[in-house]
């Protein structure tokens, strides 16, 4: 089957002015190539073969709004036709189901297995994405991240938080900023842990809160795990989250010597797309379930960062 076939979540509910994945596509339309989408609700194997209810889509015009946003129409996508597709017969398979890596999530991962061992490539490696928690992959390079604690036990929390003054708690299959705490060393610290790790049944990440966030957290675009691009994203007047992208970053040492040590490693794990967020020159999270932000990057900065990803991926030609 000539095209590409996307795993994503309903089409319906994704942000057309922002999302990565619909940039994936777009740049794919791009290049000539048919657009597949499916749910992995509609993903079954059938005699030993992985298939799918896909439905073929083309999108509509889109145009950088001077913002991190595209100006798109509300509906983003005409429905072209729909089959029953050999997962496997497609040239590249994406995987842009948004996390937690849950038991949906999984599931998808061992269907898509199947696909990458027919000869299929799949965009990340569901290998890859099982081996490393983007959450916790951190851990295994205690030179490169600051302090960190993972644990369900308020009163060890609040043990933490003591030690290191006001820290970032989240919760280890969250995502999006959603269920994200800033804890200090006050009154309030243990009423808000045993909030955060639901009386201590949910285990969760604390690592020490680094002002200098105020200038910026830098996302790190990789490609192959070479660094392809780099923004400054920073925290709203009104909330300690980290907002869209705002600004250009420049690339450091440090920035270089993070890459450096992760490159191979996401290499070795098939991760081809990742973002790493980096503050102050250390790393917090490597993003590789469902990467983001390269599309609002290109919108604001006009870079071209999803064309290189997707034309990496079928030698470098676009149209």
């Amino acid at each position: 089957m000539s095209g590409v076939l996307f795993v994503t979540d309903p089409l319906d509910g994704l942000q057309g002015d922002i999302d990565a994945g619909i940039g994936l596509m777009s740049a794919t339309q791009d290049l000539g190539l048919d657009v597949w989408c499916c749910g992995p609700e509609e993903l079954a194997v059938v005699d030993g073969r992985v298939c799918a209810q896909a439905r073929r889509i083309r999108l509509r015009p889109r145009v950088a709004g001077g913002d991190h946003r595209w100006i798109v129409d509300p509906t983003w996508w005409d429905e072209l036709g729909t089959a029953v597709v050999d997962v496997a017969s497609f040239e590249v398979v994406h995987l842009r189901i948004d996390p937690p890596v849950d038991a949906r999530y999984l599931h998808t991962t061992y269907l898509l297995d199947l696909v990458e061992q027919a000869g299929t490539r799949v965009v990340n490696r569901p290998e890859g994405i099982r081996a490393m928690h983007e959450k916790l992959v951190a851990l295994q390079f205690p030179e490169l991240r600051p302090p960190t604690y993972v644990g369900a036990d308020p009163q060890a929390l609040r043990s933490f938080v003591r030690k290191v003054g006001t820290a970032v708690v989240k919760p280890v299959d969250g995502f999006a900023g959603i269920g994200v705490w800033l804890v200090r060393d006050d009154r309030s610290a243990i009423a808000l842990l045993e909030s955060a790790t639901h009386g201590g049944r949910r285990h969760v990440i604390a690592q020490q809160f680094l002002p200098t966030v105020a200038q910026g957290n830098k996302r790190l675009f990789l490609l192959d795990g070479e660094i392809v691009g780099a923004v400054l994203r920073r925290p709203a007047a009104d909330d300690f989250r980290i907002g869209p992208p705002v600004a250009p970053a420049d690339i450091d040492d440090h920035d270089r010597a993070i890459v450096g040590v992760l490159g191979p490693v996401l290499r070795k794990h098939g991760l081809v797309i990742a973002g790493l967020d980096v503050i102050d020159g250390r790393l917090i999270e490597v993003n590789v379930t469902c990467p983001g932000g390269m599309h609002k990057t290109d919108a604001l900065l006009g870079t071209h960062l999803i064309h290189t990803i997707v034309s990496s991926l079928f030698e470098g030609a676009l149209v």
